[in-house]
């Protein structure tokens, strides 16, 4: 009878041991964020904001066909870009780090509003959501500054220099390398004016 309680008793409880051992010094995705002075912004998010960079907010266009202006001036020798496409292009870039940079700061801001109140302790259902709309205010207006660029590039680029720049950048195979078969493939690379 004692060894029958004496194993239940330990049927029972090495499970919970076992538990404990596994969840003791797990570690989980969010492990060292404590540290940041703003827990949803690390460094580099800080960095990229304050440069005025795409941050990735521009995905919707960069990835349907609308090219970006810092990496269609990145990839302009390749494209190839003209010298007037060029000036657009800048004119585009310095317009959207104008406007990007100060929003930058303002998401920044709010997201350090948004830290401060919950490390106070001090946040309650009207505060949150005042704190949020703050936050994503920026958030949206910066998301709206980067994409406007995106669309006002297609304007003044051919379908071709398009194709080629989503070729540069990894969206699309390179038509050059990817020979149809049945086609000869030095006539296919000529036409094509692949080099």
């Amino acid at each position: 009878m004692i060894t029958n309680i004496f194993s239940l008793a330990l049927a029972i409880c090495l499970p919970f041991s076992t538990l404990a051992q596994h969840n003791h010094g797990a570690q989980t995705p969010y492990a060292g964020m404590q540290n940041r002075a703003i827990k949803s912004l690390s460094d580099n998010d800080i960095q990229e904001l304050r440069r005025g960079g795409g941050w990735g907010l521009a995905l919707s266009a960069e990835l349907n066909g609308m090219p970006g202006p810092a990496h269609l001036l990145e990839l302009k020798d390749k494209i190839p870009l003209t010298s007037d496409q060029v000036t657009k292009t800048q004119a585009l870039l310095d317009e959207m780090r104008k406007a990007a940079i100060p929003t930058g700061e303002r998401l920044i801001a709010a997201e350090k509003a948004l830290e401060a109140a919950f490390a106070a302790g001090k946040v309650d259902e009207p505060s949150l959501r005042r704190l949020l709309a703050e936050a994503e205010s920026a958030r949206s207006d910066l998301r709206f500054i980067h994409l406007s660029q995106h669309f006002k590039t297609v304007q003044f680029l051919k379908p071709e220099q398009i194709q080629r720049y989503n070729v540069l950048r990894g969206y699309a195979d390179d038509p050059c390398k990817n020979i149809p078969a049945g086609h000869n493939p030095e006539m296919y690379r000529r036409h094509l004016g692949c080099s």
